[in-house]
């Protein structure tokens, strides 16, 4: 199994080569970081005897931000236990770094046997915990063989996905027979796993983390920095639109355009998705010839008045969250994301709006719609639409921000469901678990 998907994978690396050499030059990837996941060196000599190592992973920023509050709450119920952190990406590397100062944070091997034996031999973990769902054949069968448990926490599955996977019922068997252990945000994710021969004791639903942890209060340090940074003042309507990616951003334009005219102390907020938009949508901003201000150019000095924010930055759309009152969440117009984390804007009581390609997101986007903290939006006209009426209706937006705000407290408690989950394996003969 391990000779055949190294070959191919090397194979793969190969065609690849000059893909990956554009984007070591031209996107200014890290090559030594590329270097590092491809032997597995995670730079760490794990020396300890006496305490439950648990090695948590995390693809990207999104997922490093979950773990934040799971690690977090491990630690301070947990000290006697040694955790360590990895992402996949050269940001999620970095905001991992900041999110988990004092822990050892490092680079998730590529999916080479050798490397991750090193990383294994090195880290010499007790559990593994993954958020969400990057899932690796050569990894999962290596900690196998070693009879390390594997946990998948926070776990879910859009129907796309499971009907991918149900083409294949005996690979999916024998792919999800590897994890030891499922905490789930949803029912019909626990159903297909039962359905594809997983056992009902290994799954856990414990709805999703996404919901502990999130900030609830507009007052908060940050968010105050945030305030003054942007030189948002006491009367004006503020419209963060976070997570975008094209051609959202261009909707997005084009209504603020119109609504500037009808509502001229609106304030419009644009944090795209992906580092690599940063430019095409300031080039975008640039032609509609308003003002606007990047993010990064800000630090002591504040943004001009009335000007648009490109938040080109990472890791602070969370923060930004909080400045909004109204609030779209992108990914959700193009078709090919599925949508975006809307629990954020929810918690701070913003109204909040998103388009209908939300089938990453759906039931909580369904959720929240029922409990009437929301609306889905299904073309540019309709964006327009619902911006112009939020704004101009101030006890229905102040509504339904609280309605939104009232459903994410109800959801809370997924940490302390998956950490007993995670407490199960470490206070039994884990390695039992895993064989």
């Amino acid at each position: 199994m391990s000779l055949f998907l190294n070959s191919f994978y090397l194979l793969a690396l190969v065609l690849a080569s000059p893909w990956l050499a554009w984007r070591f030059w031209w996107k200014g990837r890290s090559f030594h970081n590329f270097a590092t996941r491809f032997t597995g060196n995670s730079k760490f000599l794990n020396t300890s005897s006496d305490s439950k190592t648990v090695w948590f992973h995390g693809v990207s920023v999104g997922e490093i931000h979950l773990l934040r509050q799971l690690v977090s709450s491990i630690q301070a119920s947990k000290p006697d236990w040694l955790c360590v952190v990895s992402s996949s990406t050269d940001n999620g590397l970095l905001e991992a770094q900041k999110c988990f100062k004092g822990l050892h944070v490092f680079l998730f091997p590529l999916d080479f046997s050798w490397a991750i034996n090193k990383a294994l031999s090195q880290i010499k973990p007790d559990l593994i915990v993954l958020a969400e769902s990057e899932l690796w054949p050569n990894f999962l069968q290596c900690c196998k063989v070693k009879h390390l448990p594997v946990s998948v926490i926070n776990g879910r599955m859009s129907p796309r996905t499971q009907a991918r996977y149900l083409n294949f019922p005996w690979v999916a068997k024998a792919f999800f027979s590897k994890i030891s252990a499922f905490a789930l945000q949803n029912i019909e994710t626990e159903h297909f796993l039962h359905r594809i021969g997983v056992s009902p004791s290994s799954t856990r639903v414990t709805g999703s983390i996404k919901f502990d942890g999130v900030t609830f209060s507009r007052n908060a340090p940050n968010i105050e920095k945030f305030k003054a940074m942007f030189a948002i003042k006491p009367n004006e309507l503020v419209w963060v639109a976070g997570s975008t990616q094209a051609p959202e951003e261009q909707y997005l334009l084009n209504a603020y355009l119109v609504l500037k005219k009808e509502f001229p102390l609106l304030r419009l907020i644009l944090v795209p998705r992906q580092p690599d938009l940063f430019n095409q949508v300031r080039k975008q901003i640039e032609l509609t010839g308003l003002p606007f201000k990047n993010r990064s150019d800000l630090g002591p000095a504040v943004a001009p008045d009335d000007s648009i924010i490109l938040v080109d930055t990472l890791g602070e759309l969370r923060f930004v969250w909080g400045l909004a009152d109204i609030a779209f969440v992108g990914g959700s117009m193009d078709g090919k994301r599925g949508g975006q984390n809307m629990i954020e804007p929810a918690a701070y009581g913003s109204a909040v709006f998103f388009g209908d390609k939300i089938w990453n997101f759906k039931q909580v986007a369904e959720q929240l719609i029922h409990a009437g903290g929301a609306s889905m939006i299904s073309s540019p006209d309709s964006l327009l639409y619902t911006a112009r009426t939020l704004l101009a209706n101030e006890s229905l937006r102040i509504q339904m921000g609280q309605k939104a705000k009232d459903f994410v407290i109800s959801q809370q408690g997924a940490t302390a469901k998956t950490i007993l989950m995670l407490e199960d394996f470490l206070c039994h003969d884990s390695r039992n678990l895993a064989a």
